[in-house]
């Protein structure tokens, strides 16, 4: 063959590779076509604290899914009653569910298979954004700020002794029900608190509130003064995949599905922390506005506040912000915050 045919031979071996390439983008982006009713995993509301184990072999993957119609990422696969379950992301809306494993076809894949979609861009800008830079710790490194002009709420639902302030929720916007709220939730809380935890899994139910769950890890460790970088998750022998993943099994078990984004505790971490999120293909979260400790609300602020007792002031500083047209309105879905 001349040199001629075969320079032709690997051009056209480019161009199919290439085309190749772009199906799989088009597949990948394409949006999913509505699964059969018996392809999606329906959740029962719990009446109790139900146990993480009752979800089994729960594992993080990075696997390229397609179906009839559309195609997803699998972040996780469990087990329901014995049913194979995978937790998928929609790489571009930035939405998760939980849908029988049967109705796809997955393949493990590395990141560069989905390198190009929002959710993998979302991951890695949030990874790489490091916050202030102190002596051995990050503080507030993530997603901070998201897109104008209306704001996005969200609470942290930390380890306490006190009752969720279910007065203060109550009393959030509801023009356009349901109010999107995010709360961040840790394994402690949900486990201590079923009952406020019920409560708002009711208001969701009747159209109050959209709840984006939010990762707060599971222990949610703090020690009143001790330095940042031996606190919180930078605490000596702590296992950040255990705190992730625990966090995850503990919600679904009870009735809920984690969303894509993770808050460290205290908004302390360090550049293995980050990693830690990044490997499991969350967006870590931050805040420009946490009221109580100073923060401003401007359009598009990821505003925060801690409505499980602990830090009234900050909610008093809400209602203020909020009457006086400080806070941006409306709120929106957390998964818009990203670029």
């Amino acid at each position: 063959m001349s040199n001629r045919s075969l320079s032709l031979a690997a051009m056209r071996g480019r161009v199919a590779r290439a085309l190749a390439g772009l199906a799989m983008a088009i597949t990948l982006h394409a949006a999913p076509a509505r699964a059969a009713e018996s392809c999606a995993v329906t959740l029962a509301t719990p009446t109790h604290l139900e146990p993480a184990e009752n979800v089994g072999d729960y594992r993080d993957v990075l696997r390229l899914c397609r179906g009839d119609g559309g195609g997803a990422v699998a972040i996780r696969t469990l087990t329901l009653s014995g049913q194979e379950v995978l937790l998928l992301a929609d790489p571009e809306k930035l939405t998760t569910r939980l849908e029988s494993a049967a109705c796809w076809t997955c393949e493990d894949v590395e990141e560069s298979r989905i390198a190009g979609t929002r959710l993998m861009r979302a991951v890695e800008k949030s990874a790489e954004a490091p916050g202030l830079e102190r002596r051995g710790f990050l503080q507030n490194a993530g997603l901070v700020h998201g897109r104008a002009p209306g704001s996005y709420f969200t609470g942290d639902l930390c380890p306490s002794s006190k009752p969720m302030d279910r007065a203060f929720l109550s009393r959030l916007p509801t023009e356009r029900p349901p109010t999107p709220i995010a709360l961040s939730i840790s394994g402690l809380w949900l486990k201590h608190h079923f009952d406020d935890y019920r409560w708002l899994l009711d208001r969701q139910a009747d159209g109050a509130f959209d709840i984006t769950w939010t990762n707060h890890s599971y222990h949610h460790q703090f020690k009143r003064g001790v330095p940042f970088d031996r606190n919180f998750m930078n605490s000596p022998g702590v296992d950040p995949d255990r705190e992730i993943l625990d966090t995850e099994q503990l919600l679904i078990a009870n009735g809920q599905t984690p969303s894509l984004f993770f808050r460290f505790p205290g908004l302390i971490s360090s550049a293995p922390l980050m990693q830690a999120a990044r490997e499991k293909h969350l967006i870590s979260l931050g805040a420009d506005a946490w009221l109580a400790d100073g923060g401003k609300p401007k359009p598009g602020s990821i505003i925060l506040v801690h409505p499980n007792g602990n830090e009234p002031v900050g909610l008093k500083m809400f209602d203020r912000d909020l009457t006086s047209g400080l806070i941006a309105e409306p709120f929106e879905p957390l998964t818009k915050a990203p670029n």
